[in-house]
C-alpha cells in the first residue's frame, strides 16, 4: 500500500466506482480480517471433519450460517463505530460489572486454549513440509505473533494481515484439482440432508460455534474503535453523524465480503475433505494437519502442500487476532490505555496481555494437556458464552441511550436475533450431546 492511500480515509472511497486494487484494500479493513481469521487451523480442523464425515451433507451450513454471521459481525462494527468503544468498554459503562468480569474471563481462557491448539497445529503443518522439532516450530510461530504486534506500526500491522488473507485463496486452490461431484453439491448447499444422529448433531453445534465466536465480536468492534482513534478524519458516530451514512456503508461492504470469503473457504474446505477423504472412506480427522497429511496420498502433493500452507497462513492471522481480541477486553475492563496504534511504552499492560496469552498458549503445547481436548473445551466455552454476548451486544445496539440515531433496528436486528437463536439452539443441542 502507497503512503499516499494510507492517508486517505477509506470511508471517503465509496462509492467505489473505477476503484483500484489499493483502494480496495483501504475500504476492506476489520470485517476481511475479522472474517478471515475465522478460518483458523482450529476452524480449518472442524470442518475437515464435516466433509470427511459427512461429505457434502453438511455444504448446507455455510449458506445458513453466512447472514446470520454478517449480521452479528456487522452489529458488532457497528458498536465500534459509533461508541468509539469496544463492546467490553460499553458493557464497562452500561451494564453490572459482574457480568463483564465473567464475559472477558471467559472469552480470555476460551482464547488461550484456542491460541494454544493454533499454534500447536500449524507447528505440526510446517513439520510436514520441512521435518524438525514441533518445539520449536511452535516457539518460532509465537515469536513471530508477539514480535508482529510489538514492533510492526500499526498501519503496517494491519496491511500484512490483510495480505495473509490471501492464504485462504489456498483452499479454493485445492478445489480446484480434486474431483467434486458439482451436482450434489449444488443440491446440498441449498437442500439439508439431515440425520437424525448424535454425531451429525455435534458436528453441526461445531460448525456453529466454530463460524459465529464471541472473539471475532470484540475484534471487530474494537478495531473499528481503533480505527476511529487513529485516522484524523473519523469521529465516533454519536459525536458526529454526519458521518453515518459513509460509516455503515463502508462497514457493510467490509463485513459482507469479509464473512462471505470466510464462508466460501469454510465450504471450500469441506468440499475438499469431501471429495478425497470422505470417497475415500476416512471419516475421522482430528486436527487440521491430519487432514492435510491424508489428502498427500489420494489428492496428490501438490493438494496436499497448498492445503497445508493454508494452516500456516491462516494460523498466522488467527494467533494475533485471538491474543488482541483478549487484550482489548481485558483493557477496556480494567480501563487500561489501549490500541496497537500505541507504543508499546504506552500500553505496557496491554501489550502485556498480548504476549502472555500467546505464551501461555504456547506453553500448553508443552504440557500433558490434550490439544486437541483443550480444542473442544475451547469449544464449549465459545459456544456457551456466545449466547449471552450476543444477547446484550443485541440489547446495547438497540438502545438509543447507547447508539444514538444508529440503534439497530428492520432487518438487521431481526437477523441479529435470528443469528443469536441459532446459537441459543446449539449450545442447547451441545448440551444435550454431552450427557
Amino acid at each position: 500500500m502507497s503512503p499516499e492511500a494510507e492517508n486517505v480515509d477509506a470511508e471517503s472511497l465509496i462509492p467505489l466506482a473505477g476503484a483500484g486494487r489499493s483502494r480496495w484494500l483501504d475500504i476492506l479493513g476489520p470485517g476481511l480480517i475479522t472474517g478471515a481469521s475465522d478460518d483458523d487451523p482450529s476452524g480449518i480442523a472442524t470442518y475437515s471433519q464435516a466433509g470427511a464425515q459427512f461429505g457434502y451433507a453438511l455444504a448446507w451450513t455455510m449458506s445458513f450460517t453466512f447472514p446470520l454471521m454478517a449480521a452479528i459481525q456487522m452489529i458488532s462494527a457497528r458498536i465500534g463505530r459509533t461508541t468509539g468503544m469496544g463492546i467490553a468498554g460499553v458493557l464497562r459503562q452500561h451494564y453490572p460489572a459482574w457480568l463483564l468480569q465473567i464475559v472477558v474471563f471467559l472469552l480470555l481462557v476460551a482464547n488461550i486454549m484456542n491460541l494454544g491448539a493454533d499454534l500447536g497445529a500449524m507447528a505440526d503443518a510446517l513439520a510436514l513440509l520441512i521435518d524438525a522439532p514441533r518445539f520449536l516450530y511452535v516457539l518460532f510461530f509465537a515469536v513471530i505473533c508477539i514480535v508482529l504486534q510489538l514492533f510492526l506500526q500499526y498501519s503496517r500491522y494491519v496491511a500484512v494481515l490483510k495480505w495473509l488473507t490471501l492464504a485462504l485463496f489456498a483452499y479454493f486452490a485445492t478445489v480446484a484439482v480434486v474431483h467434486v461431484d458439482w451436482r450434489e453439491l449444488a443440491l446440498r448447499v441449498v437442500v439439508p440432508k439431515l440425520q437424525w444422529d448424535r454425531d451429525y448433531l455435534t458436528t453441526i453445534v461445531a460448525v456453529f460455534g466454530t463460524t459465529i465466536s464471541p472473539y471475532l465480536f470484540f475484534w471487530q468492534s474494537a478495531e473499528e474503535a481503533e480505527d476511529v482513534h487513529v485516522s484524523p478524519t473519523r469521529i465516533d458516530l454519536i459525536d458526529a453523524p454526519q458521518q453515518g451514512k459513509a460509516a455503515l456503508n463502508r462497514i457493510e461492504l467490509d463485513t459482507v465480503i469479509g464473512m462471505g470469503l470466510s464462508n466460501l473457504v469454510s465450504l471450500a474446505i469441506i468440499v475438499t475433505t469431501a471429495a478425497t477423504l470422505h470417497a475415500a472412506n476416512i471419516a475421522d480427522v482430528q486436527t487440521s494437519a491430519e487432514a492435510a497429511q491424508a489428502l498427500a496420498p489420494i489428492a496428490g502433493r501438490f493438494a496436499f502442500v497448498v492445503f497445508t500452507i493454508g494452516i500456516v497462513g491462516t494460523g498466522l492471522l488467527a494467533v494475533p487476532v485471538l491474543a488482541g481480541s483478549a487484550a482489548y477486553a481485558i483493557g477496556e475492563a480494567r480501563q487500561w490505555p489501549i490500541g496497537l496504534s500505541r507504543q508499546p511504552k504506552e500500553a505496557q499492560a496491554f501489550y502485556a496481555t498480548l504476549v502472555i496469552a500467546t505464551l501461555i498458549g504456547m506453553i500448553i503445547n508443552f504440557t500433558p494437556i490434550n490439544p486437541i481436548k483443550a480444542l473442544y473445551w475451547s469449544a464449549v466455552i465459545n459456544g456457551v458464552i456466545a449466547v449471552p454476548v450476543m444477547i446484550v451486544m443485541m440489547l446495547m445496539a438497540a438502545r438509543r441511550d447507547i447508539m444514538g440515531p444508529f440503534a439497530i433496528k428492520g432487518s438487521l436486528r431481526i437477523m441479529g436475533w435470528l443469528a443469536t437463536l441459532v446459537m441459543a439452539l446449539a449450545v442447547a443441542a451441545m448440551f444435550a450431546t454431552m450427557g
